[in-house]
């Protein structure tokens, strides 16, 4: 086979294979290759110029020894799909479920992870969205850590076993969301930079890609080539693209268009729907505007501001990026257009912020909204979800308005049973003093906005990773198995009227007034009473379905 790497600034690659040394010649565009036998399961790595230290490929398929170690040569045709009758299931109006594998089951792999799949099967999911998979620093963590986006982390199960969780995944009817990182790269392991000039300025959470710069074509290229990766050889539906507003990119041609362009060209040799789903907290409705009226033509996108708004009304909370949602308008104007910043002013941000969205022509199901998500419940100090500030009632809500409202859905794992888990933040980077910078870090930025910091968790302590672990035999507790009812009766309801899936943000009608909020939608009306914890579904003056405090009325849904 030919080995290439692209490595335009150095004068000499080797390719270190089992122990043996092979020069690379330079080609092109920086690239270098060779043609040598790579057997699957074949150890290699690089050197370049007059550097011993061997380097794992950049574009690694497999990294079994860890993120450090030499890459393995891995042949995907050597696995045995069973899913050739799946014909994919877009994102648009679907039901979606995010979990994360680690955390998902206390086995902690692909293979556990199967065995509650019926579990969402029954609940009514058709998308299970996994937080990224790619190869990180130490055996547990988030996975936005990564630093090598093409092998899959070995303690889930490497590449073989993320293959076996999507056949799993479609032989029941489920498709795949595949939570993807491409705006920077983990604090270890990260050597992208001694091939070349991968990155330019910074983001948040460390050096960002160099997308416009000089040499930044085959950088573009090296994303491109990862997400078709994931789409032909995994068998992914779709990718959620994490914090794209911090890729930075004055290309006429972005990336993210790129991006669409690729997908799209995809789906159609592939005969199945692919969708690309953006995070960006831009407010900006050209991330889901069609490219053919100068849109970046993504599917959806994530909606931050119905969760706020919703988490506001349920909870009282009123801090931090809260304080704006606490507007008596927030709820109703969210729930009619997606945006509460729409060019209105943002305290959090000491600027006007967004655009608004015309709700003439853009569905509500290219806004994904939730009650909760591994951001808002992860990102808080000590990882509470709802169900430690709200009661399961009011969870169940909250979580009727998501359900039932024009937007595309989605559920963080163990909602739907109100789960007691929190999910903390962990890590696991061998590395002492990157484990000691991330431990003091985390605890003195929660400090700075009046958290102990002793109330903090230790990211680096295991018994927060078993912390944040769902424990299933809550699922036939009592409280929780009232509220798992509650979720399958709202999801079922769904399902079987159209006009409850209405995309339509145009015909939403929402009427809020303090404690009680009521949606039209069609003949249907739903009634929800925070106070009273209670929540009516009437189709004309029938009621269809019904909640009050402890649980579903003995009617059940139609």
């Amino acid at each position: 086979m030919t080995m290439r790497v692209w490595a335009p600034e150095v004068e000499q690659v080797r390719v270190r294979v089992e122990g043996v040394d092979h020069e690379l010649t330079r080609d092109v565009g920086g690239w270098w290759s060779a043609d040598l036998p790579l057997p699957h399961g074949t150890a290699y790595a690089f050197l370049l110029d007059d550097d011993e230290t061997p380097l794992p490929d950049p574009r690694s398929r497999w990294q079994p020894d860890g993120v450090h170690a030499a890459s393995r040569a891995y042949d995907h045709d050597r696995f045995t799909w069973t899913d050739d009758a799946w014909r994919g299931q877009a994102v648009r109006g679907s039901l979606v479920y995010e979990l994360h594998v680690g955390t998902f089951t206390p086995g902690r792999t692909f293979d556990t992870a199967i065995e509650r799949l019926d579990h969402l099967v029954d609940l009514g999911v058709d998308l299970v969205e996994v937080l990224p998979v790619n190869a990180f620093d130490g055996p547990h963590g988030w996975g936005y850590d990564g630093v090598l986006w093409g092998a899959v982390h070995e303690p889930y199960g490497g590449p073989d076993g993320f293959k076996r969780f999507v056949d799993a995944c479609h032989a029941r009817g489920l498709g795949v969301v595949l939570d993807v990182v491409y705006n920077h790269l983990g604090p270890s392991g990260a050597y992208l930079d001694r091939f070349g000039p991968y990155f330019a300025g910074t983001t948040d959470w460390g050096a960002g890609l160099n997308l416009d710069g000089p040499q930044s074509d085959e950088v573009q290229q090296y994303v491109l080539d990862n997400a078709r990766d994931w789409f032909e050889h995994f068998h992914v539906d779709a990718l959620r693209l994490d914090a794209v507003h911090a890729l930075r990119d004055t290309r006429a041609y972005p990336l993210l268009e790129a991006l669409s362009v690729q997908t799209a060209e995809l789906a159609e040799r592939l005969g199945r729907p692919l969708s690309l789903v953006a995070e960006s907290d831009l407010n900006d409705p050209r991330t889901i505007t069609p490219r053919n009226v100068n849109g970046l033509g993504m599917d959806a996108q994530w909606c931050d501001d119905v969760h706020h708004a919703l988490h506001v009304w349920l909870t009282g909370e009123t801090t931090g990026y809260y304080e704006d949602f606490a507007a008596d308008d927030a709820l109703t104007k969210t729930l009619r257009g997606a945006f509460f910043h729409d060019g209105t002013w943002s305290s959090f941000r000491e600027r006007t912020h967004g655009r608004r969205v015309d709700r003439q022509a853009v569905p509500g199901t290219a806004f994904v909204t939730y009650v909760q998500d591994h951001d808002q419940v992860g990102n808080r100090a000590t990882g509470d979800r709802l169900s430690a500030t709200a009661s399961p009632g009011r969870q169940v809500c909250g979580a009727a308005v998501v359900l039932l409202g024009p937007f595309t859905p989605m559920l963080f794992m163990g909602e739907e049973w109100a789960a007691d888990t929190p999910w903390q933040f962990f890590a696991s980077f061998p590395d002492p003093e990157l484990a000691e910078a991330v431990r003091t870090g985390r605890r003195r930025e929660f400090g700075r906005h009046g958290w102990g910091e002793s109330d903090v968790p230790d990211p680096m302590d295991v018994a927060t990773l078993e912390r944040s672990t769902l424990r299933w035999e809550e699922t036939e507790a009592p409280g929780h198995a009232e509220v798992l009812d509650a979720y399958r009766s709202l999801v079922a309801l769904r399902r079987a009227h159209p006009e409850l899936r209405d995309p339509s943000l145009a015909a939403v009608e929402v009427e809020h007034d303090g404690p009680r909020l009521t949606l039209q939608r069609g003949p249907f009306t739903v009634v929800v009473d925070r106070d009273a914890e209670t929540v009516e579904v009437r189709r004309d003056d029938a009621v269809v379905w019904s909640f009050s405090g402890g649980g579903p009325s003995p009617a059940g849904a139609e």
